[in-house]
């Protein structure tokens, strides 16, 4: 076995882990799941029948990733933050499987903060930043900073998480990693690897 996996956390049978990955305490990876190498499950993660995970995820405590989600590689999941893969969910009238999953789609490098809530059907933006406790209704573009219910973009961050403060041409430098962006249009792009 390439990866790590507690005594107390259950895998069940066609399911995919990457090399380095490790499966925390009271950890439920359902069939059909492909997870990429390097991620880590803290404790009480599930991660729902063919759920797709990139490489270098971490998913903190009390996280379940449910069917018709898929996060790309670097992607961090806050603790007890929520995903919903139904719209509008009545226990009389059931939608069980996947012809009634909306997806989800989380980009690369996305972060999503403590007790926020993804609604399903959405995307989430490469590198982009939902703070804690936020609530997101509406597609985020690559790099925004949301916070708030619903979620509101309120600023802009770099891939290493770093506020961008542009000047007079639109222009902002990441004191983290040295890569330059540009605001164009309301949206922020990548103008060279570094600076």
């Amino acid at each position: 076995m390439s990866f790590y996996k507690h005594e107390s956390a259950f895998i069940d049978e066609n399911v995919e882990i990457g090399e380095g990955t490790k499966v925390w305490h009271f950890c439920h990876i359902q069939s059909g799941a492909k997870i990429g190498k390097n991620c880590v499950f803290g404790q009480n993660v599930n991660v729902a029948n063919n759920v797709k995970i990139g490489n270098y995820c971490k998913i903190q405590n009390n996280v379940s990733i449910y069917e018709g989600v898929e996060l790309q590689d670097y992607v961090f999941c806050g603790p007890s933050m929520v995903f919903t893969n139904i719209l509008d969910p009545k226990c009389k009238y059931p939608q069980v499987g996947a012809q009634y999953y909306i997806k989800t789609l989380v980009k690369e490098g996305a972060s999503i903060g403590a007790n926020a809530t993804i609604v399903c059907g959405r995307t989430l933006g490469r590198h982009c930043l939902v703070g804690a406790g936020s609530v997101i209704t509406k597609d985020i573009p690559d790099y925004a900073l949301v916070v708030g219910n619903p979620g509101k973009i309120i600023g802009w961050v770099s891939e290493a998480g770093v506020r961008l403060i542009f000047d007079d041409n639109g222009f902002a430098l990441c004191s983290k990693s040295r890569i330059k962006y540009k605001l164009v249009n309301n949206r922020v792009v990548e103008v060279d690897t570094k600076a």
